[in-house]
């Protein structure tokens, strides 16, 4: 399987954290990276780490970086490593002797660093989390009804966060292939979400997306791009912008012909949305999928994550696999000719350093 993997051969260093950090060395990791992260000496985590996600795919050695030899020992490590992932505040680890201009031995070194705020601006030393990090983007205030909804932790952390790291280290591995140099790439999660909303920006320059939560085409402010409640108490997705899917819409609920206003009628809106609302609440929410399944009415069910993984479509795609006896998200995207699978790892056991530093011999630069 790591024969044929993308990334069969690179090595990197990630130091212990949360959220976007693992998850960036979780991704390099599935798709065959060799990732070894550098933890404390009896570190108690938040989540066991034989059911830790986060954590699959890669093995750990135990490293007190505020003792002097452990802290060498780190060096030598990343000395012989092509990444290095760190999430600490800004100059933590200058001050431990770690930090991206301390390795002049190992000039391509991709010195990757995921923090909230990034390492400049007025916020750079400050605490915060996920929540915080999207407010100033606009992305939260763009989301839910009378009140912003946080959209889990889905939106900073791991897709402003950990993919924009993961996207900023493979860019800078590409030059150093080139130029020999390596590059720090400053990943903050208030910079990638703000980039995620590049779309909704250039609608609201347009004039085309009214800045107020639930009145647009997207933000569940169209009744044809909403969820409504089902008589079971479920709920199913209608996302029908399309004219042609927005025909087949009203044609699988029942509605066709029935003298509604038109779709983009925005005046007529409310009375689309009752009667949607109506409609679904007349069968169950399993009755619903089964009648749109198939079709390209751009209807789904919404799943619970019990039920997620037992989808016909997931099931089909592997989108989901059993590692370690928890179910989880397998590896992704597809790339072919690459087997991949959400290997478990050695995560309850520290490797030895001795043999990770043998296992790297000859990758100092």
């Amino acid at each position: 399987m790591r024969e044929e993997a993308p990334l069969t051969g690179l090595k990197v260093i990630e130091i212990q954290g949360l959220g976007p950090t693992p998850f960036a060395a979780m991704w390099l990791a599935d798709m065959g990276a060799d990732v070894v992260r550098i933890q404390r000496p009896n570190l108690k985590p938040l989540i066991p780490q034989k059911v830790d996600v986060l954590n699959r795919a890669r093995g750990f050695v135990e490293l007190d970086l505020k003792a002097k030899a452990d802290c060498a020992t780190a060096h030598d490590l990343i000395n012989r490593a092509d990444m290095l992932i760190e999430g600490m505040r800004p100059g933590v680890m200058e001050r431990l002797g770690l930090g991206p201009e301390d390795f002049p031995d190992n000039p391509a070194l991709v010195y990757g660093r995921m923090t909230g705020w990034g390492q400049s601006g007025p916020l750079a030393h400050t605490a915060g989390h996920d929540i915080n990090y999207i407010a100033i983007s606009g992305a939260l205030h763009a989301i839910g009804g009378n009140h912003p909804v946080p959209p889990l932790n889905l939106l900073g952390d791991f897709g402003g966060g950990g993919m924009y790291l993961v996207a900023g280290m493979l860019a800078a591995l590409h030059a150093a292939k080139t130029t020999g140099r390596g590059r720090v790439v400053d990943a903050a999660i208030s910079d990638g979400t703000a980039h995620l909303m590049a779309m909704i920006y250039s609608l609201y320059g347009s004039g085309i997306w009214v800045d107020t939560r639930e009145a647009n085409l997207l933000d569940g402010g169209a009744p044809f791009y909403a969820v409504y409640e089902c008589a079971c108490g479920g709920h199913m997705t209608v996302g029908a912008l399309e004219p042609k899917f927005y025909a087949e819409f009203l044609e699988g609920i029942g509605l066709a012909g029935t003298g509604l206003p038109a779709q983009q009628d925005v005046e007529g809106w409310p009375t689309l949305r009752a009667a949607f609302a109506a409609r679904f609440k007349e069968k169950t929410r399993d009755d619903w999928a089964d009648i749109f399944e198939g079709t390209d009415a751009c209807c789904a069910p919404v799943l619970s994550l019990a039920e997620a993984p037992s989808h016909p479509h997931n099931v089909a795609r592997g989108s989901f696999a059993t590692c370690g006896g928890i179910a989880q998200p397998a590896p992704a995207p597809h790339i072919s000719g690459a087997t991949l699978s959400a290997d478990p790892g050695d995560e309850q056991t520290p490797q030895d350093v001795s043999a990770v530093l043998n296992r790297w011999t000859g990758s100092v630069k």
